[in-house]
């Protein structure tokens, strides 16, 4: 079962995104406005879909100081 079957068509952009941008683990995560240049989606819906990536548990949330850290758990 893919990603595809999961979540929605923005979320698997965000994903893709996330992979093509190499956020695979904590040391080398991005950031909501990294990912959002990157998915060419709008910053709410960019913030949507990693939602829904994290209710999922394909995306993990790391916060610091100044921004939220995101990283792909799959």
């Amino acid at each position: 079962m893919g990603i595809e079957d999961e979540v929605g068509s923005n979320a698997v952009k965000v994903y893709k995104a996330m992979k093509d941008l190499a956020y695979a683990s904590e040391e080398k995560m991005g950031t909501a406005e990294r990912i959002t240049q990157s998915a060419k989606l709008p910053k709410n819906m960019v913030l949507n879909a990693l939602q829904e990536l994290q209710t999922k548990g394909w995306v993990r949330r790391k916060v610091r100081e100044k921004a939220a850290g995101y990283y792909l758990t799959k």
